[in-house]
């Protein structure tokens, strides 16, 4: 592991309340959100609609080779920190210049890249790993402090959540619904990663909501994975954590019932973990209609209630009085159509479709003008009927395919007390970055055509479309230094999903007023130490095609690569990854060069059929 050290002075996370107020400050970002609450509303004011035009480019660095790059970012004093699957991450954030780098060395040999983000406290940077860890490291040297095991690949459990980090605690929740997993979110001590308490996502035996699994061996496997961030309320100490879907996702006939907490917001208490209260959005679910967005905290001052808003993959964003856990209103903000209660083994056309909706950063809320901003995926699927197979292999209890009209995407902006349709904009391609709006009147979003959008927050007015070069679909955040406003997010992003788009190098890019020459363009030295071709091929193959395959190869019923020499040469593997058909991305020649190829089609060949066996 090669650590570049620098001291960064940290300072501690801000906490908000719950309340709609316009906040002082702006330097920092401090959390996934900007505040815990997951308002994401910055107070700058310097960048606005009469100046948008002068914003550019100050500078990029490379953090990684492909592989996913949805991670949110950090700013504390003047330190950006992100991170993709395997590196970690701390830049100047006026310049790009890198403080320090830590490379993750997989522990097992099972793992997924996916992260949605880290959290910053107490000078510790804490983030799970591919393989299963949570670990902490010192924010100013990178240095590991220290690491707990907190999933079981060998179950397929992974860390895509955004840990958060509160009160000398970190929380942090496990994902991997798709493969049958039984979700649960945790709280650790910050100081030396002390497991202090757990809640099951999927109740069994005596646990609340246990009897809405009417075969209790279903739950085992009932999916409840926690897909990115949460928020929390520091006035009442409520953790709102977002659950994901149950598995089989298709086939729901093997697990009747509501499948509680599946597809809803579960409000802990922080201090214990004891549940509080929960709102499902939709129960016994087949259609993977599942909440992977933080929920977003405030109060409608005109009726003194407090509001907890969310996004899902249903398409809609709902809002709920926290007292009373009633629908305020329910916003659709991308293509709607009710589908039949249940699935059919002739087919079904469903939208959203499986990775449609909004994804994993929800809404945004906008206090100048009282709205909420939220991207969404515009998308269809047809959805298939079929068996489910727990283990290797398992799957979503039949098939899903896109229906062959493509993806685009939505950012909309509704009355954040009613509800009402203020705006809407169609994007190209998928909008799934982190939304941001400010005081100066301006908003920023992204999409995976890698276009960063900046709009007038009043009327939805595109005041800039810039191309980056690469898809944005993590972190878009916005701080001060000096008295001046940057702009910072991620482009580039190699995973499942929303089209594809441009794909790209993970990257950091940041943007102020009046920038002078950009400076040159730096590549961080990330990735694995693999010293064979195997080694190489295993990295690969985890970096890039476990997203949509699954560690052990099988989670596309109808593409299983434990079976992939049976119908085909590793030469013919060869020429299909260069030239792929739909759905899979072409990386090669730009991502992915002959010795890449040539690796991972011997790992595929030669490895692949034994990493799944127990």
């Amino acid at each position: 592991m090669k650590n570049i050290s620098v001291a960064v002075v940290i300072a501690g996370l801000m906490a908000s309340s719950a309340a709609v107020a316009a906040t002082p400050g702006g330097q920092n970002w401090p959390a996934y959100n900007n505040k815990l609450d997951g308002q994401r509303y910055s107070p700058l004011k310097q960048i606005t609609p009469e100046n948008v035009a002068q914003l550019g480019e100050v500078c990029r660095v490379q953090i990684d080779g492909p592989t996913a790059n949805e991670s949110g970012l950090i700013v504390i004093d003047g330190v950006i920190y992100t991170t993709t699957g395997f590196t970690t991450v701390a830049l100047d954030a006026t310049n790009c210049a890198v403080k320090w780098i830590n490379n993750w060395q997989l522990e097992e040999t099972r793992g997924s890249p996916l992260t949605r983000g880290l959290a910053v406290d107490n000078g510790r940077v804490f983030r799970g790993t591919p393989d299963g860890r949570l670990i902490a490291l010192d924010a100013k040297t990178g240095e590991l402090l220290w690491k707990t095991v907190i999933a079981a690949t060998r179950l397929n459990e992974g860390t895509a959540a955004a840990p958060l980090a509160w009160g000398g605690m970190v929380y942090m929740g496990i994902s991997g619904s798709e493969s049958g997993v039984r979700g649960r979110v945790m709280a650790y001590d910050q100081a030396t990663g002390k497991e202090l308490w757990r809640f099951n996502t999927i109740p069994m035996g005596d646990e609340k909501g246990a009897e809405t699994w009417e075969i209790p061996k279903s739950a085992k496997t009932g999916g409840g994975g926690v897909w990115g961030a949460m928020t929390l309320d520091v006035t009442t100490g409520e953790l709102f954590v977002p659950v994901g879907n149950p598995w089989p996702d298709i086939s729901k006939a093997d697990r009747p019932g509501d499948n509680l907490f599946t597809n809803s917001i579960v409000v802990l208490d922080a201090r214990t973990g004891a549940l509080k209260w929960w709102h499902q959005s939709v129960p016994a679910d087949w259609q993977d209609f599942d909440i992977a967005a933080p929920p977003v905290l405030y109060r409608d001052n005109s009726q003194v209630r407090d509001l907890m808003v969310f996004g899902g993959k249903d398409g809609f964003v709902t809002a709920v009085d926290r007292d009373t856990n009633q629908r305020i209103f329910r916003t659709p903000v991308t293509t709607v159509e009710q589908a039949p209660l249940n699935p059919s083994t002739e087919g079904i056309r469903v939208c959203p479709g499986y990775a449609g909706g909004v994804e994993w950063n929800g809404p945004a809320l906008d206090l100048l003008n009282n709205t909420l901003v939220t991207g969404a995926v515009d998308s269809c699927f047809i959805v298939t009927l079929g068996k489910a197979e727990y283990g290797r292999g398992a799957n979503f209890g039949g098939t899903v395919r896109g229906d062959g009209q493509g993806q685009t995407g939505w950012i909309t902006s509704i009355d954040a007390f009613t509800g009402e349709v203020r705006w809407k904009y169609h994007a190209e391609k998928a909008t799934v970055s982190g939304i941001t709006p400010t005081a100066g009147g301006v908003t920023f979003a992204g999409d995976f055509a890698g276009n960063l959008l900046i709009f007038d927050s009043k009327s939805g007015e595109l005041l800039r479309k810039w191309q980056t070069g690469g898809a944005l679909a993590g972190g878009l955040v916005t701080y001060e230094i000096k008295d001046r406003q940057y702009v910072a997010f991620g482009s580039g992003n190699v995973a499942r999903g929303m089209g594809f788009g441009s794909l790209g190098m993970p990257s950091v890019i940041i943007m102020s007023l009046d920038a002078d020459k950009p400076v040159a363009s730096t590549v961080v030295s990330g990735g694995g130490a693999a010293t064979d071709a195997l080694a190489h091929g295993q990295e690969i193959y985890i970096r890039i095609c476990t997203a949509c395959h699954g560690p052990d190869g099988d989670m596309i019923a109808d593409r299983r690569l434990s079976t992939l020499a049976a119908r085909s040469t590793q030469a013919q593997t060869v020429d299909y990854i260069k030239k792929p058909k739909d759905p899979m991305p072409a990386m090669y020649p730009q991502l992915l060069k002959d010795a890449d190829v040539a690796d991972v089609a011997e790992y595929l060949h030669k490895e692949l059929q034994k990493s799944g066996q127990p």
